[in-house]
């Protein structure tokens, strides 16, 4: 697979966007929603900051107070054993399990696709009980001239997908949760699909340990049955032991074309892709069984969580495949691939 990565990668770094507070620091900028509005590309970021600390001796986590309406700093001691701190990204306690950082959603607009232009604010943040950990990962579809917004929600309740619209980027209607704990990696289909809307999702099995991709129907968008199991993780391939929908996906002359992203026994994760039938979307026709991204350069191997490329978002365009991702859950980064080398690399 021939992979154009951009000479300015990374494209938009946490030096790039300014704290929501003076007590904030931004640690990681990834993971952005993509669509074209208007004359320009629209990325929606997701924004992770953490408390300033100024003390070597704890760990710090913020968590949203509904009732305050804003986020409160929590102190976890180094020094009690109790403490799980092996994952950068969480805090584990005998009790309750809290995150590193709290991310919000923010807006970046470019007319060439690289050079961005950075809201000073966030766009949407953390403001009720579902959401007191921060927002995650959002995915854009645009139906129907409305832009709608699939995004993680993550608290104490749980991991959930919610999903928020718009049409001008300016104001927003929040439509609450669609999917319920534990379920990530939701994305919807633009558009119906004989009648029927549909969205894969990533719901998660504790005791099977069980990571898949499913797709579902609704008929509004906000209530959703018939649910299916898609696919399962790929044993002994580089999608073996977890996987999830990434980018929206869009349809092509042989179907939906879905770029998803899946986990190695080392905790590597690469995209690879998925195609599904344009009338029957629950059913598939081939699948990739090598990455058709997957983590070289050092921006993708070195970062907040190494070894990491992972999308949410990309621009099809004639056979311009153009994928905005994660790298190393630190950085946005920028990609061209060809769709017809794409296709050429399914299993079909």
């Amino acid at each position: 697979m021939n992979v154009f990565r951009s000479p300015h990668n990374p494209v938009i770094g946490p030096e790039d966007v300014k704290p929501s507070g003076d007590d904030f620091e931004v640690i990681g900028v990834f993971n952005a929603g993509v669509t074209r509005f208007e004359d320009k590309i629209i990325l929606l970021l997701r924004v992770a900051e953490r408390p300033i600390n100024t003390n070597p001796d704890v760990v710090l986590a913020a968590v949203y107070d509904v009732a305050e309406k804003r986020p409160v700093i929590i102190e976890f001691s180094k020094d009690n054993p109790e403490n799980d701190f092996s994952d950068p990204r969480l805090i584990i306690t005998p009790t309750e399990t809290y995150l590193t950082s709290i991310s919000h959603l923010r807006l970046a607009r470019s007319k060439d696709g690289i050079n961005f232009e950075i809201d000073d604010v966030p766009t949407i943040s953390p403001a009720n009980d579902y959401e007191t950990f921060g927002l995650e990962d959002p995915r854009i579809s645009l139906i129907d001239g409305v832009y709608y917004i699939s995004y993680v929600a993550v608290s104490p309740l749980g991991v959930t997908t919610c999903l928020i619209s718009t049409k001008d980027f300016i104001s927003f209607q929040h439509h609450g949760v669609i999917f319920c704990p534990e379920n990530k990696d939701a994305v919807l289909f633009p558009g119906k699909v004989d009648g029927k809307f549909y969205a894969l999702h990533r719901p998660v099995s504790p005791l099977f340990k069980k990571q898949e991709i499913w797709i579902s129907e609704s008929p509004d968008l906000h209530c959703w049955g018939n649910h299916r199991c898609l696919m399962g993780p790929h044993p002994g391939h580089w999608d073996e032991t977890k996987i999830g929908a990434g980018a929206v996906p869009f349809k092509t002359d042989r179907g939906w074309l879905e770029i998803y992203h899946g986990v190695d026994r080392n905790n590597r994760y690469c995209l690879g892709a998925v195609l599904l039938d344009g009338r029957e979307p629950w059913k598939i026709i081939a699948r990739t069984n090598k990455p058709i991204l997957e983590p070289q350069a050092g921006y993708e191997c070195e970062g907040f969580f190494g070894n990491v490329v992972f999308s949410c978002g990309l621009l099809c365009e004639d056979d311009n495949v153009r994928i905005y991702y994660g790298a190393a859950d630190t950085v946005i980064c920028y990609a061209e691939l060809s769709l017809k080398e794409i296709v050429a690399t399914l299993d079909l």
